[in-house]
């Protein structure tokens, strides 16, 4: 009886040392771009991130995402040659993702695509998750994504679906 009650009770700290880990999110995302103004004017200008700081001497600028000090992203310039494609999502609500975004974006001169690049601009469902979003390139050709948690159980069998397929699949909406 002992014996059982002491390996219980390790397993227990085990999975209390795993939910109170030290990392709490994600805070900071890097990217490369080949032209730091021009990356600056993009995410400042067309995307309306909030501007954090530019170091000229080592060619890096900051945003805030959300509000500021809980999110940021880094530009970092390199040469065009040495530029690694990136993806990073920020996170939208369900709503705006499916009724907004696709006619946002274009008013940007920014092209929708989905995960499938069906060539519909529709926004798709991970079923897995499950999440609705939608993609879209910076002038680096990073992948950017909009992406937001929909309600119901994840259905990892059904891959990547169209939002009204995933509504006539879900039973818990």
């Amino acid at each position: 009886m002992v014996i059982v009650w002491l390996y219980s009770r390790r397993n227990r700290t085990q999975e209390d040392e795993i939910k109170n880990t030290m990392i709490k999110g994600l805070y900071e995302t890097h990217l490369e771009v080949a032209n730091l103004e021009q990356a600056v004017h993009f995410y400042k200008n067309v995307l309306g991130l909030e501007f954090a700081l530019l170091e000229e001497k080592r060619r890096i600028a900051f945003f805030w995402i959300g509000t500021p000090k809980e999110y940021m992203l880094g530009l970092w310039e390199k040469p065009k040659e040495e530029l690694a494609t990136r993806h990073f999502a920020f996170r939208c609500d369900a709503e705006d993702i499916l009724h907004k975004s696709a006619d946002w974006l274009k008013d940007r001169n920014l092209e929708p695509y989905n995960f499938l690049k069906d060539g519909t601009k529709r926004p798709m469902v991970f079923a897995w998750m499950p999440a609705i979003s939608i993609y879209f390139d910076d002038p680096d050709d990073n992948v950017l994504e909009f992406i937001a948690m929909l309600e119901g159980k994840p259905k990892p069998e059904l891959g990547v679906i169209s939002y009204e397929d995933w509504i006539k699949t879900d039973k818990d909406l």
